[in-house]
């Protein structure tokens, strides 16, 4: 009878564990648990190939997947923020402007934008939004789009309906926008890229990581103005 109660006992558990698992892949295609102080991954195919080899840690400017500037330029500059993140929208509005005229047009720097930290429930979506726009070559005039008009935090502005009518303004495809969009379809890396970005380091939005392909970087916590990111992009270019 002992012996009986101790196989029940360890189906049991058993049939716990394969139901939170199944529970956890039903959620998310990038599972981390860790048995025995070893992070396992289980690997989706919602994700980029990492074909843009620059990198900080676990994470590689291809997660932002669509380059603002030359794919050529010796430095990328990773931005790390969310679309209802005010400091972001500051940065975005009144900083970018200028980097992109003296250093993403001049090819001396290229940006990507990564997803970190939501502020809001309306945040996700948000940045589904702007990958689901990405498909159809208009990723950047979204992101604009979203910063320029950001009101407060989940009063509406970047709930679904919203998204959608977005893409509408900007003229595209609203079939195609829309089946992206609620299917979920970018939901996961979404979550993959603030995961990934928290693992790194990035606990406060705005940040940037600015790097080469030589593996030298340069992290900035919080918005920094222009100069700071021409002194060291510049150092970067100007050492052998």
């Amino acid at each position: 009878m002992k012996k009986n109660k101790k196989y029940g006992l360890a189906a049991l558990a058993a049939a716990i564990g394969i139901s939170i698992l199944i529970l956890f892949l039903s959620g998310t295609d990038q599972i981390f648990l860790q048995p025995e102080s070893k992070l396992i991954q289980i690997p989706t195919s919602n994700f980029p190939t990492a074909t843009y080899d620059r990198t900080y840690g676990t994470i590689n400017a291809s997660f932002g997947l669509s380059v603002l500037g030359s794919s050529d330029a010796p430095v990328t500059i990773i931005a790390f923020g969310d679309y209802q993140c005010s400091g972001c929208k500051d940065w975005f509005k009144n900083i970018l402007p200028e980097i992109e005229e003296k250093l993403i047009e001049t090819e001396k720097a290229n940006l990507v934008f990564i997803d970190a930290k939501p502020v809001g429930k309306d945040s996700l979506k948000a940045a589904e939004a702007a990958y689901c726009a990405e498909k159809q070559g208009k990723y950047w005039e979204y992101n604009r789009f979203l910063f320029e008009n950001q009101q407060e935090v989940d009063n509406g502005w970047a709930n679904v309906d919203s998204l959608k009518g977005y893409a509408n303004n900007l003229g595209l495809d609203m079939d195609s926008f829309v089946s992206c969009l609620d299917s979920g379809k970018y939901e996961k890396k979404v979550k993959f890229n603030s995961f990934e970005s928290t693992k790194n380091g990035i606990t406060k939005i705005p940040a940037f990581i600015i790097l080469d392909s030589e593996g030298r970087h340069h992290i900035i916590r919080g918005s920094a103005s222009y100069p700071v990111f021409e002194k060291i992009i510049e150092s970067f270019i100007e050492e052998p």
